[in-house]
């Protein structure tokens, strides 16, 4: 549970909260007077893969940050509308943030694993949380480096440092230590901007077969990755939404001018 009462879904959504495992509800997000996001609602549906795209300053890494409560400590930083989780809204006072942050697994754009052991890395968070023994640590560690990929490279040194990996193995380690905490909603911020084209589709791959234990939204830049690994779409300009559809509808036939014009590569 994140917080001891319980929260119904926004008024839109017909059926089960559950159905859905994120949803937001007329978010409003601003730092100081600046107004970043305008009014944001959506239903991010669970097993399922969803891309925010939009142009650069349209809010999307803003978003994702809200939903794992990154801003709290930002100077200025102000929340109007509900984000909730499995129906319950996240920014209550109830809330456990360190728990939400479990649930709720994130990988940024660049890679930051701790300057511990490549083992610590993976290990550490799921001890904390209380996820896993030490007498689970060996076994769980190797498994999760196998499915990211990374054994065969790191299996003969894991407990050198984490530094001495090129960036998109920092990457995959970082991604084998979110999901070593069992989230239930994966967010990714640009994960693989910065990385090889191996590495990219390492990540590729892992979206989608995770999707089919967690809903996982990821921003990114590139329509063509967006077109590869979505199941929806939701587009974001200036802070609002433009559109949510499924994959194939929004590329085949967008219902929103500004939506066939930023396929386009065309302004507005």
């Amino acid at each position: 549970m994140l917080s001891s009462g319980r929260h119904l879904g926004v008024a839109d959504v017909v059926g089960s909260n559950l159905d859905w495992t994120v949803q937001l509800d007329e978010v409003r997000v601003g730092f100081g007077p600046k107004q970043i996001l305008k009014g944001i609602s959506a239903n991010l549906p669970k097993g399922k893969v969803t891309a925010i795209i939009g142009p650069t300053g349209c809010g999307k890494t803003t978003l994702l940050r809200s939903i794992n409560r990154l801003h709290d400590r930002r100077p200025g930083f102000n929340l109007k509308g509900r984000i909730l989780l499995d129906g319950e809204s996240i920014y209550a006072g109830s809330t456990d943030v360190r728990e939400l942050r479990r649930r709720v697994g994130m990988l940024f754009q660049r890679p930051n694993p701790f300057p511990q052991s490549i083992r610590e890395n993976i290990s550490l968070g799921a001890r904390i949380h209380g996820l896993w023994s030490r007498a689970d640590v060996s076994t769980k560690t190797e498994y999760l480096l196998r499915e990211v990929g990374l054994w065969d490279a790191v299996h003969d040194r894991l407990s050198s440092t984490p530094f001495s990996l090129s960036g998109g193995q920092q990457q995959l380690l970082c991604m084998a230590r979110v999901l070593a905490v069992e989230p239930n909603v994966l967010l990714l911020d640009e994960p693989t901007s910065s990385l090889d084209p191996h590495s990219t589709t390492r990540i590729e791959e892992l979206i989608a077969g995770l999707k089919e234990k967690m809903t996982v939204i990821f921003v990114t830049h590139n329509l063509q990755q967006a077109a590869r690994c979505a199941d929806e779409i939701l587009f974001l300009e200036q802070g609002e939404v433009v559109e949510q559809a499924p994959v194939k509808q929004f590329f085949d036939d967008p219902a929103d001018p500004r939506s066939r014009a930023y396929i386009s590569g065309w302004a507005v």
